[in-house]
């Protein structure tokens, strides 16, 4: 049976590409786009619902369907603000998923990144660390973070100097080798195939690596 996706963050880079692939994707009926401002999709499947995604609550009874996809995240650089990037991060995430509990909604995916940990000593590296920690204690059963290196993709205005650091990524991809080969750049189309992927093929890892990004991105056929 078409499911219902819930997509958060529909207007940055993986979660517009997310929805387009949806929008073309027989598995999925509807799209409902969370967003805070007009997201410019245009399709029968795609309901908009516009709202202050820091809460989510005041929106839970349109908060219903089959998998949730939390495409929403921030930057140092984006958010220097320490409690907004908390919220934004952490808090929505967390919020999300309380309501996939409450709305008997058993599949949500996240975007996190490699190389977290709630032990960490640097802010930003703990707050994903902890959330990816929360998130498997709430207990939704199909929880997949996925755990991207650096996502490729980016149009260059951006981000200053993302020509440069693209350049940068492709060089040092090909020396990455061995233990190091995790770290190179996924693309971000990859990490939205993998994640279409995995809203209808249940996966036996709650975590979601860098290679196995690009591995189940292959595997995607809408």
């Amino acid at each position: 049976m078409p499911k219902t996706a819930i997509i958060l963050g529909a207007t940055g880079l993986t979660g517009g590409l997310l929805t387009g692939l949806l929008m073309k994707d027989a598995n999925y009926s509807k799209i409902k786009l969370f967003t805070r401002r007009p997201t410019g999709f245009s399709d029968p499947k795609i309901e908009e619902i516009q709202c202050d995604v820091l809460d989510l609550e005041a929106s839970k009874d349109n908060f219903t369907g089959d998998v949730i996809f939390c495409c929403i995240g921030t930057t140092k650089a984006k958010t220097p603000d320490r409690h907004l990037y908390h919220k934004i991060d952490y808090g929505i995430p967390m919020e999300a998923a309380q309501l996939a509990i409450e709305n008997s909604i058993d599949t949500f995916l996240v975007i996190s990144s490699v190389g977290t940990s709630d032990k960490s000593t640097f802010f930003y590296v703990r707050t994903k660390g902890e959330m990816e920690r929360d998130l498997l204690k709430i207990g939704i059963p199909h929880t997949y973070i996925m755990k991207p290196a650096f996502i490729n993709g980016r149009p260059d205005e951006d981000r200053k100097g993302e020509k440069g650091l693209k350049l940068l990524m492709k060089i040092t991809d090909f020396f990455m080798m061995g233990p190091l080969k995790k770290y190179r750049s996924t693309h971000a189309l990859q990490i939205a195939r993998a994640m279409a992927y995995l809203g209808i093929h249940p996966h036996k890892n709650a975590n979601i690596s860098n290679d196995q990004i690009k591995t189940l991105s292959q595997q995607y056929e809408p």
